[in-house]
């Protein structure tokens, strides 16, 4: 999509490829370098660069002949490319997708009318691609009440089920796993499910904690992303609360509310705090569906993007 909207502005793309894949991309490549070819367009409109992403990637961004930076990746990376653009004689814009745990608000009456399809759709999204998507729901905002419980308890029970699945790298994998045992370990966390390490080389177990409104907003740890199947319930008494930890979450690529009519005019005081805080607001919905289309907006705040 990047390479795609670059040709059609005018400017020719160097691609790194990514260690996790080296074939694919270069399948990939061949096929663009053909498309170049076939098309007429100049050559050295498209390279592929393959390396260690910290010498290669640097030295493109150094480059005086790089005029702007794409990155996907950890806020981390994002944050020294943007360093290394700004720092040039001439600084580059760089356009980086980094971190987001974009957060699910289930309100009380789509809780109480819909805890089981609630919970069986948050599921899917939360283990969608071993919840190695940068949407993937990380926080889910959950009212402490009886339906509460009952849809906690559900969504509990059905990522319990979910199968290990493979990751992309074994340094995601080890990221992952030292994020989910690091959650479990905070006192104030209450461990819901942990799968079984099934042996297999880089396997994604599901996880899910639970904690108070109040604790989330303590314990800054607890806002942080685990990029893999994990989410973090976030119970909440009282509208002043879910509003707190609204107003206290990072920029995000996406935020979702699951409301009724109702409900949406209760909460309107949310919306308008997430307006300010995330690129996307999903309605009744779970980030991980979302169609790519033109109208779609792919960013947010900072973190979220640069």
């Amino acid at each position: 999509g990047d390479t795609a909207s670059a040709f059609a502005a005018g400017c020719p793309v160097i691609v790194k490829a990514h260690s996790s894949h080296p074939g694919t991309a270069e399948l990939v490549a061949q096929a663009i370098m053909s498309a170049v070819e076939k098309t007429g367009m100049p050559d050295g409109t498209f390279s592929l660069l393959h390396g260690s992403g910290r010498v290669v990637g640097s030295a493109l961004v150094t480059h005086p002949a790089i005029q702007v930076i794409g990155f996907t990746g950890s806020t981390a990376g994002g944050v020294a490319l943007m360093k290394l653009a700004g720092s040039r004689p001439q600084p580059i814009p760089v356009f980086a997708e980094m971190g987001s745990v974009n957060p699910v608000f289930i309100l009380p009456e789509a809780a109480a009318t819909n805890s089981a399809g609630l919970a069986a759709g948050l599921q899917v999204s939360a283990t969608m691609g071993v919840g190695q998507f940068c949407t993937n729901p990380g926080v889910v905002l959950v009212e402490s009440s009886d339906s509460g419980n009952a849809l906690v308890s559900t969504f509990a029970e059905e990522m319990s089920k979910a199968p290990s699945a493979i990751m992309l790298n074994p340094n995601i994998h080890s990221a992952y796993t030292s994020g989910i045992f690091a959650r479990s370990d905070n006192q104030k966390v209450n461990t819901l499910v942990i799968n079984d390490d099934d042996g297999s080389g880089c396997p994604g177990v599901a996880a899910v904690f639970e904690v108070s409104a109040d604790t989330f907003l303590e314990d800054e740890s607890l806002s942080e992303e685990i990029f893999g199947p994990e989410t973090t319930l976030v119970r909440w008494k009282t509208k002043d609360d879910l509003l707190a930890v609204a107003e206290e979450l990072d920029g995000q690529l996406t935020a979702t509310i699951h409301g009724t009519e109702a409900d949406l005019e209760v909460y309107s005081d949310l919306i308008a705090i997430l307006e300010r805080r995330v690129g996307r607001i999903v309605y009744n919905g779970f980030p991980t569906g979302v169609e790519v289309c033109p109208s779609m907006v792919h960013g947010g705040p900072f973190p979220a993007t640069s």
